[in-house]
C-alpha cells in the first residue's frame, strides 16, 4: 500500500517529523447552499463556498478527484488546537478562493510549491476536516467526544495495516483536477508543520458522467466494473439530508456537534485479478445487477435507478439473498434507518511484491449515526461472497466539524473550543475575522 508512517507516540512524532516520507499513492490518482459555483470554461474558476452551516465536500457534488488524509495533531492544550482551527481555517479560505501567490527573496524558499503556477485557482476545490476517536483520549477533550465516535475495528474480512488506519484528524480535498488536491495538502504541510504531522494519505479520482437531457443520472463506475452508487441518497434533498447525514438535536449529541456528520472511510483492496477470470453471471449475481447497465436483476430492461422488488422475491430466485445490494440495504422498513451518502473514489497505487495490481476503491461516506449507518451495513455484509474479491486495508471513523460562517469572525471548530472553555474564548461576533490571504 502507498502510504507514508511515523511512530505512533507523540515524542515519536516530534523527533521523527522530519523524516516523514509522503504517500507514493499521491503519485496516482462539489456546492455549499451558501455559495453557489462560479464556472469558467474550462472549469479552473469554478469556486466552491466554504462557508455555511455544513462543512463544503460532503453533500457537494463530487469533482473528478480526492485526497483523503489523516494526520497527528501536536496541540497539547485547549489554546494550541484553537490556534490549529484558526489557522487552518485561513489556509481553506485561501485555497478554496484561490489568488496569486507573492513574490519573494529567491534566497528564501518559495511561500508556495508552485504546481499550479503563479496564481493558485479555485477548481471547485472543497477541503473538509474530521475528527478522529484519538484525539479525544486527551483529558481536557474527553468530555465532548461524540457519542458514538470510535477507532474502527476489525470485521471479518479486514486485513487493516496499522500504518494506514485511524488518525488524530481527517482532511478531505476533492477538486477538479489532481493537482489541485495535491497542492492544497502539500500547501497545509507547509503552512502547519508545528500543528500537524502527516501519519497516511491515499488519492483517488472517479469519472465525473455529464448528464444526458430527459434521462435519469448515471453512476461512476468501480474498478469491478459496476455502477458504484446506484442506491445513494439524492444529496440536493435537504430534508433527506438533515436526516440522513447531518448531526441534529435528535442524536444526543453533544451541542457544539450539531452540523457536523460521521465519516467512515475505507481503503478496500480490489483483487482485480481474481475477478476478471469470474464469470459475468457469477459477478451479477454477487452484486445484484446488471454489469453494463446497472439494473437491478429483476427489471433487466430498466435504469439503475429503478429499486428492486426484493419482497416479490423472498427466496432469493432472481436477486440473491446473499447479493450485496440485498445485504447492504434490504429494503425493509428497518434497514431506512441504516442509509448513508457514499461519496467514493476509484484509486490506482501499482503493483505490489507479489505482481498483482493494487487497485481498490477509497470508500467514503458521510452519516449523522455511525452505529444505525456504516456499522449496521457492514455487520450486513460480513461473509458475503464479494468477500473473495476485496480486502479492507485501512481508513478509519471521524466527526466532521460543523460549518463555520463567513462574517463576525467565525472559524472551523469554534463551537468545540466555546465547549471546552466557555470563559476562556471570546464569541463568534467579537473573533478576528478569519483573512483571505497567502
Amino acid at each position: 500500500m502507498a502510504q507514508g508512517s511515523l511512530p505512533t507516540t507523540r515524542r515519536g512524532l516530534l523527533a521523527g517529523a522530519g523524516a516523514l516520507a509522503v504517500a507514493p499513492g499521491l503519485a496516482s490518482a462539489a456546492v455549499n447552499v451558501a455559495d453557489a459555483p462560479v464556472v469558467d470554461p474550462a472549469g479552473a474558476l469554478e469556486t466552491v463556498s466554504p462557508y455555511g452551516a455544513h462543512q463544503a465536500g460532503i453533500v457537494t457534488p463530487r469533482p473528478a478527484n480526492g485526497v483523503v488524509a489523516s494526520f497527528h495533531v501536536l496541540a497539547a492544550d485547549p489554546a494550541s488546537l484553537d490556534r490549529l482551527f484558526r489557522r487552518l481555517t485561513d489556509r481553506i479560505v485561501f485555497l478554496t478562493h484561490g489568488g496569486p501567490i507573492p513574490e519573494t527573496d529567491p534566497r528564501l524558499p518559495p511561500p508556495d510549491s508552485g504546481i499550479l503556477g503563479p496564481v493558485v485557482n479555485p477548481d471547485a476545490l472543497t477541503i473538509t476536516v474530521g475528527l478522529g476517536a484519538s484525539l479525544f483520549e486527551a483529558d481536557w477533550l474527553a468530555p465532548h467526544r461524540p457519542r458514538v465516535l470510535s477507532r474502527m475495528t476489525r470485521f471479518h474480512n479486514d486485513a487493516l495495516d496499522a500504518d494506514i488506519c485511524h488518525g488524530d484528524m481527517l482532511i478531505q480535498f476533492s477538486a477538479n483536477t489532481q493537482d489541485t488536491a495535491v497542492h492544497a495538502l502539500r500547501d497545509v504541510l507547509k503552512n502547519l508543520p508545528d500543528a500537524l504531522v502527516l501519519r497516511w494519505a491515499q488519492a483517488g479520482n472517479v469519472p465525473v458522467l455529464p448528464p444526458i437531457p430527459g434521462a435519469p443520472p448515471e453512476s461512476a463506475r468501480n474498478l469491478l466494473g459496476f455502477r458504484d452508487g446506484s442506491a445513494n441518497p439524492d444529496s440536493a434533498d435537504e430534508a433527506l439530508m438533515q436526516r440522513v447525514v447531518w448531526v441534529g438535536s435528535d442524536n444526543a449529541e453533544p451541542a457544539w456537534a450539531t452540523g457536523g456528520s460521521y465519516v467512515a472511510v475505507r481503503i478496500i483492496r480490489n483483487l482485480v485479478e481474481r475477478w476478471d477470470r469470474t464469470p459475468l453471471g457469477e459477478q451479477e449475481r454477487i452484486i445484484g445487477r446488471a454489469k453494463m447497465s446497472g439494473a437491478p436483476l429483476d427489471r433487466l430492461d430498466a435504469h439503475e435507478s429503478v429499486t428492486p422488488d426484493l419482497a416479490a422475491d423472498p427466496d432469493g430466485a432472481i436477486t440473491p439473498l446473499d447479493a450485496h445490494i440485498r445485504l447492504a440495504n434490504p429494503r425493509t422498513p428497518e434497514s431506512e434507518a441504516s442509509l448513508m451518502l457514499r461519496r467514493p473514489f476509484n484509486y490506482v497505487n501499482g503493483v505490489l511484491r507479489n505482481g498483482q495490481l493494487d487497485q481498490g476503491l477509497l470508500f467514503i461516506c458521510f452519516q449523522s449515526d455511525l452505529d444505525r449507518a456504516f456499522i449496521a451495513v457492514q455487520r450486513r455484509l460480513d461473509r458475503e461472497p464479494l468477500e473473495e474479491y476485496i480486502k479492507p486495508v485501512g481508513g478509519g471513523y471521524f466527526f466532521a466539524l460543523p460549518g463555520f460562517s463567513a462574517t463576525g469572525g467565525d472559524y472551523l471548530g469554534r463551537t468545540l473550543i466555546a465547549a471546552i472553555d466557555p470563559t476562556s474564548q471570546v464569541s463568534s461576533q467579537s473573533a478576528t475575522p478569519v483573512p483571505v490571504r497567502y
